[in-house]
């Protein structure tokens, strides 16, 4: 399917590509940087300078806890928002996003004489505010769903429902289309395990007392959802759905095996996949989703396949149609009568994150439109929001960090001069995008009807789906985002090698143009940094520069790097959110090598912006200290017991404080710049420490 859709899957798209610069061109743009971005007292948004020391807790030793020094008082004094399972400055930012989306498509909504865009927007959120007619429509909108359900007589008969992609069905097997990586030059079917309610397969055998607790509330909501749809005997039938979900996932593949590139690129025939999955009858299936003519896939995880294919094959028809019954139910609850709704936000809301309220309507129909036509959203947020300068600011930022990091790979005392030249070709090659897309998406022959909730988003359903399989054996499009301006984040695409980062993002506390250079360096250029190492951690690091996976590695670098890696995935499994509950630094791996990196060349880039000067001390604090406050301000978060629990299991980002305080005392400069010493709890002796890149 389109990048949109490949970044919600388990396959990691991330790459970055630009043309190399000169040491002389980057110096030039480094003193630009400077001079663009000079302080103006008290014209920052947060305090005088881009940190908001309100928010501090002096009292706390920043070697004891440099988390909880930066945001300590804001820790103490932030209450979660009701209809939230956890709040930091991403919620800040997303907020605010979610302010001005709203005024857009209100504004849209309300026009007498709107534009073909507008009519699309308005028609499609006044249509997701209209509970009166959801409700006055109760269940008739999905009772030819529920109808063909009923009647399916056979294996096909349920293949064929899974393959409408209008319906949004839960299926064992979850086929996309991306770019192969192996061959970068053409778009090829991908196929995943798929199919579970829960999080991950983890979930089905927990027997912990929180583990039961949330297999009881998908058990009851199962069966909440049969009685709806009419079955009798719901709670029994609802045991037999969950056996047939815990049957899939016995066979499926850990979130860390997932991670494996090697072993989830298996490309091989249709035929071949029939020979080694017989379960399925995959013409049939690949035909009713438009790909019969197919003859190549590439399977990312062949005993999982191989598993879903007979536990499919085994299951009796009337379970199937029960878990498709409870798919459909679950998957359209937002726009059914609120006590289905309720009862879907009861466990998905409630047992599993522990949010307290529902999140009020006109915020979900914000997301609603966001995710159904972001990019006609994204092209007025653009206009009104992001002023060309921060782009400008952004571009010389990039620059300054990409050539801290070329700088720092000609440095590595570890890394042999093939290897070297190899990371140098791919660090020139990344692509970075910056603000909004170069072409917006049309939507050209997606209907919306406002009179027709249900109806308006099964078209969108099948429009995203014909255009995603449109794509094949069509040239490559580079200049396709997987992201709307509007989001706030970033990502790295290894395929492209792109570095991506949307318009929202670009906002106080990540980035602010009259925010002190060492605050800008340490929010939005540890980021930028972040992504950047995305291409070099332990999954990007089997792609070139020119997106293509290989091995390019000597074995004596793979090695050292490996060793390098192992030593950072340790320190994070030693970490404990919560009491039992440890880190896997297996999982997070990748995400804490991009940290470490990215606060590694953005510090290394401030320090050569400053041309050989010091940084003014500002309020008390150098300019080093400035540096790693803002790096542990963006990273201020608090979390409801429920939501934490699932950060941990699911990953792969580290919670806040371990983001915060897990990178910095593996980097001597923050020793420096707090006088930390061997007596503080964060020391870690210069030996433990991990240098990579």
């Amino acid at each position: 399917m389109s990048l949109k859709f490949v970044m919600g899957t388990s396959f990691a798209v991330l790459s970055l590509a630009l043309a190399a610069c000169s040491e002389k061109s980057v110096e030039t743009e480094m003193t630009e940087v400077t001079k663009t971005m000079t302080v103006e007292p008290k014209s920052a948004v947060l305090g005088t300078f881009g940190i908001a020391t309100k928010h501090m807790d002096t009292a706390v030793d920043p070697g004891e806890n440099f988390y909880e020094f930066v945001n300590g008082t804001w820790l103490k004094n932030k209450e979660i928002p009701a209809d939230r399972s956890r709040f930091g400055a991403f919620n800040v930012l997303s907020d605010q996003a979610e302010t001005r989306v709203r005024k857009i498509i209100e504004t849209a909504a309300s026009k007498s004489d709107p534009s073909a865009d507008e009519k699309r927007i308005g028609d499609f959120y006044n249509a997701f505010l209209n509970t009166d007619l959801i409700e006055e429509k109760g269940l008739a909108p999905v009772q030819p769903a529920l109808d063909r359900i009923k009647a399916a007589e056979t294996h096909g008969d349920i293949l064929a429902l899974m393959a409408d992609t209008g319906l949004g069905l839960a299926s064992p097997v979850s086929p996309y289309v991306y770019i192969d990586a192996k061959k970068n030059d053409e778009y090829i079917v991908y196929m995943t395990q798929s199919g579970l309610s829960l999080p991950n397969r983890d979930y089905y055998f927990d027997e912990s007392e929180k583990g039961q607790k949330i297999l009881k509330g998908y058990r009851d909501l199962a069966s909440t959802m049969l009685s709806e749809a009419g079955a009798e005997n719901a709670a029994k039938r609802a045991e037999a759905v969950l056996a047939f979900e815990t049957a899939l996932a016995e066979g499926h593949w850990t979130r860390v095996q997932q991670r494996d590139r090697d072993l989830t690129y298996n490309k091989m025939s249709t035929a071949e996949l029939a020979e080694m999955a017989p379960g399925v009858n995959w013409d049939m299936m690949l035909t009713a989703l438009g790909l019969g003519e197919q003859e190549t896939v590439i399977i990312r995880e062949k005993s999982a396949i191989e598993n879903a294919a007979k536990v499919f094959a085994d299951t009796p028809v009337d379970v199937l149609k029960d878990y498709l019954t409870v798919s459909l139910m679950n998957g359209h609850s937002a726009y059914l009568p609120a006590r289905i709704d309720d009862a879907n936000f009861e466990f998905y809301g409630k047992t599993l994150r522990g949010q307290e309220e529902q999140r009020p309507r006109w915020k979900r129909g914000v997301s609603a439109v966001n995710g159904t036509l972001g990019e006609v959203v994204g092209k007025v947020y653009v206009k009104e929001h992001f002023p060309p300068n921060s782009k400008v600011q952004m571009d010389e930022l990039v620059e300054n960090i990409r050539g801290a990091f070329k700088t720092g790979i000609d440095g590595l005392e570890w890394m042999g001069d093939d290897t070297k030249k190899q990371a140098q070709y791919k660090l020139a090659k990344f692509n970075p995008k910056i603000g909004y897309p170069d072409r917006w998406e049309t939507y050209e022959g997606l209907n919306v009807d406002r009179d027709d909730l249900i109806g308006t988003i099964q078209s969108a359903r099948k429009w995203s789906w014909e255009d995603s399989i449109g794509q094949l054996g069509q040239p490559i499009d580079r200049d396709e985002w997987g992201m709307t301006p509007q989001t706030v984040n970033a990502y790295y695409n290894s395929i492209l090698n792109e570095i991506v980062f949307p318009a929202a993002i670009l906002d106080a506390p990540f980035f602010d143009p009259n925010a002190d250079p060492a605050v800008n360096y340490g929010g939005i250029g540890a980021v930028i940094g972040h992504e950047m190492g995305h291409g070099f951690d332990d999954q990007g690091r089997k792609s070139d520069g020119d997106g293509i996976q290989r091995d390019w590695w000597t074995e004596a670098d793979a090695e050292a790097y490996e060793a390098r890696a192992k030593l950072l995935a340790d320190q994070y499994s030693a970490f404990e959110p919560l009491p039992g509950e440890n880190l896997d630094g297996r999982l997070g791996l990748g995400e804490n090598i991009g940290d470490l990196t990215g606060v590694t060349m953005a510090y290394n880039a401030y320090k050569k912006s400053l041309n050989g000067e010091e940084a003014p001390v500002i309020d008390g604090y150098t300019g080093d200290q400035r540096f790693f406050m803002a790096w542990a301000q963006v990273w201020a978060i608090k979390w409801r017991e429920e939501a934490l629990s699932a950060q941990i299991k699911n990953g792969p980002h580290s919670p806040g404080e371990f983001r915060a305080n897990g990178i910095v005392r593996n980097f001597q400069p923050w020793y420096d710049a707090f006088g930390i010493t061997e007596d503080d709890a964060m020391y870690l002796a210069p030996e433990n420490r991990v240098k990579i890149w």
